[in-house]
Order: structure tokens, then sequence, then C-alpha cells
């Protein structure tokens, strides 16, 4: 009786990991946003193992003058952390975050998925709606599920180009409150309900241009 060998589902074998992985770092290095891993399988051969590349690739580039990180659930090279003042002057631009955006920001970030009632209990005052356009202009924060409560208020969480910006990993790298509002990011307001009347008017923009924060500089 003859046995037959099992036939191989691929028609062609897998690249060996050492050229996956030279693949892996081509494509990273020539897109500028994150990569998922099932992005990066639907460009390599079939068969190719991605996940297990990016593992050897964020080996071999410790220690060196850039890094393969995590951003949310994807990948990307990045300058290392403690090079970026060399970057400095390619990076940061004039316009910077008021006071408003940034407590809003950082809200947001802690807090997510938040309504914009739950924001203007946590600060204190109003939001106006160009404070929330100008973080969603930004792409730092969207849109998320409805809240199923009477009248589905939209909330809002943090975006992967939050993170990426930061060199975050996900939202629970994010520093401490302590750390926050040492950095002059919070306020200590009183609690809702225990200091002034909740203003619910737009205009909350007008202490801001006087309070320009720096640290979330986009």
């Amino acid at each position: 009786m003859t046995v037959e060998a099992p036939q191989n589902d691929s028609l062609f074998e897998a690249p060996p990991m050492g050229e996956q992985e030279r693949m892996v770092e081509a494509v990273l290095f020539a897109t500028a946003e994150p990569v998922t891993v099932r992005e990066l399988a639907a460009r390599l051969p079939h068969g190719s193992d991605p996940a297990e590349a990016l593992v050897h690739l964020k080996k071999r580039y410790e220690g060196r003058g850039v890094s393969v990180v995590k951003v949310g659930d994807a990948w990307a090279i990045r300058t290392a952390p403690d090079l970026g003042f060399l970057m400095q002057k390619e990076t940061v631009e004039t316009r910077k975050l008021s006071r408003a955006a940034i407590e809003t920001l950082a809200i947001i970030a802690y807090h997510q998925p938040v309504t914009r009632a739950e924001i203007e209990e946590i600060r204190g005052v109003g939001v106006s709606r160009g404070t929330i356009d100008q973080l969603l202009e930004l792409e730092w924060i969207r849109f998320g599920r409805r809240r199923m409560t009477p009248g589905r208020p939209v909330t809002y969480v943090v975006t992967q180009e939050f993170l990426d910006h930061f060199g975050l990993e996900s939202a629970r790298d994010l520093p401490g409150l302590k750390e926050l509002r040492a950095a002059g990011l919070l306020e200590n307001r009183p609690p809702p309900g225990q200091g002034p009347g909740l203003d619910t008017g737009e205009d909350d923009e007008a202490e801001e241009d006087e309070n320009q924060g720096e640290m979330f500089e986009p």
C-alpha cells in the first residue's frame, strides 16, 4: 500500500526569516504611518510570518538611533526617545494648544470614552465647540461609540496619531495625574457642584489665549 506524502498548501515556500525581516524593515521605513501586522501580511509573500519578523527586527534595533516601536495595534520605526532633541528644529511648530484644549485632551485620554457633558463636569467649565474641533482637526481625538443613554450622546477617544506623537504604545502608558499637575497641564479645580456654577457658554477660549500650553504642542 502506497502512502501519499501530504501536499503543501502553499505553491511557494515562504522566504527565510532573515529575508522576511528585511521586507518588514523596508515597509516600515517607507511608510510614515504605523503599519499593522495584518497590513504587513498582505504585502509580504504568502506564508510569511510578519509578527515573528517584527520580534527579530525590534531586538536588532535595540540601542540604535532608531527603534521599532508598537503604536496601538500597529508598528513603526521611530527616532530613539533620548535622541529626539536632534529633530527639534524639524518637528516644532509655532502653534500651541490652548489651556482648554490641553485640559480637554488630558481628560479624554484618561477617561475615554467620555462625552462632552462629562468633560465639562470634570473641568468645571463649559467646553467650546472650537476646542473639540481643534483636537479633531489634529486627529488626536476621534468620535467613539454613542452612550446608550437618553439622547445617545457621542463619546470621544484618543487616536493612534495621538499615541504615535507622544511615543506611547497605549493610553495605559500616560503619565500619572500628579505628573500632569506638576507640569501645569491640569489645574486643581474644585469638584463639580462645590465651586462656581458651570459656565455653559462657548467663550472659554477667552482665558485660554492668556495661558498657552507648551507640552502638547502639535
